[in-house]
């Protein structure tokens, strides 16, 4: 059991959450492999809008008042509450999770920015993070973090150093480059063998491709990347992403301007279940 956190040295619109979507999704259908997707974030979260539709809220003039939801709280949440009860186990978690593929891919959403800090008295509701992510650790086969940059340091560091791989991402500008590089230098762990680097909303065009930004950065495997794509971004606007990967899979021209893009994200998800393998056979 395994956790891959997916991170960024700086505060931009870089499309690491789409390229965890991406991985996840196409894991999921080719893999065996029970899979829990963890979002940090407590903005607008692209994760949701991937995969469901928004549900429109309908007016409950009910003895709960009017908009008041029956449901059970869902989410990070929900769990951050259960945690405060120390009522938490490993099995309890994909009762907040929302179902993508049955057995195989579950969303852990996160907190809503409307969330009263007061109702989490012991502290924020992003304190929760590392204790849920260990449990649940405890019961799907691999854990995908979307670490939001917005976290507390002191848990961002926490989460890192909990994680099997960390997938730095960055974007193809040269500062972020830079501050990647920067980043890395400091510190040893971002430069292990846990540590893979990763270009989001990636452009073969650009200046800073795979072979230029590889001989940049002084790697030694190429850099990963998640392209730019047209069809993945529409259908991620539309809750669309498992349906665009299940056609995927069914057929693909090999000169079909998405087949690049598919193989790049292919890459990606071999090289981080290829590493998560080797480095278990070394423990």
């Amino acid at each position: 059991m395994s956790i891959v956190t997916f991170w960024d040295s700086r505060d931009e619109q870089n499309g690491k959450t789409m390229s965890v979507a991406a991985i996840a999704t196409y894991m999921a259908i080719e893999h065996n492999y029970k899979i829990l997707v963890v979002s940090t974030t407590n903005k607008e979260d692209i994760l949701k809008r991937c995969f469901w539709e928004e549900s429109k809220i309908k007016k409950n003039l009910g003895i709960f008042g009017p908009n008041a939801s029956l449901e059970v709280e869902n989410g990070v949440e929900g769990l951050a509450r259960i945690i405060r009860s120390n009522k938490i186990s490993p099995d309890i978690i994909t009762n907040y999770t929302k179902v993508v593929f049955k057995d195989r891919l579950e969303i852990l959403l996160g907190s809503n920015e409307t969330a009263k800090e007061d109702d989490y008295t012991e502290g924020k509701i992003e304190d929760s993070y590392p204790e849920i992510i260990s449990m649940a650790n405890q019961y799907y086969d691999i854990i995908l973090v979307d670490l939001d940059y917005n976290v507390d340091e002191e848990i961002q560091n926490k989460i890192i150093n909990s994680s099997d791989i960390i997938v730095i991402n960055t974007s193809q500008r040269i500062s972020s480059i830079d501050i990647l590089n920067e980043k890395r230098q400091e510190n040893n762990l971002l430069q292990s063998k846990r540590a893979i680097l990763m270009v989001s909303r990636y452009d073969r065009c650009a200046k800073y491709n795979i072979k230029n930004l590889t001989r940049y950065l002084g790697e030694k495997n190429q850099v990963l990347t998640v392209p730019y794509n047209t069809l993945f971004f529409e259908a991620a606007e539309e809750s669309g992403v498992p349906d665009l990967f299940l056609r995927f899979k069914k057929s693909i021209d090999p000169e079909d301007r998405n087949a690049f893009f598919l193989s790049e994200v292919k890459r990606a998800t071999e090289s981080i279940v290829y590493r998560l393998q080797d480095l278990q056979m070394r423990m």
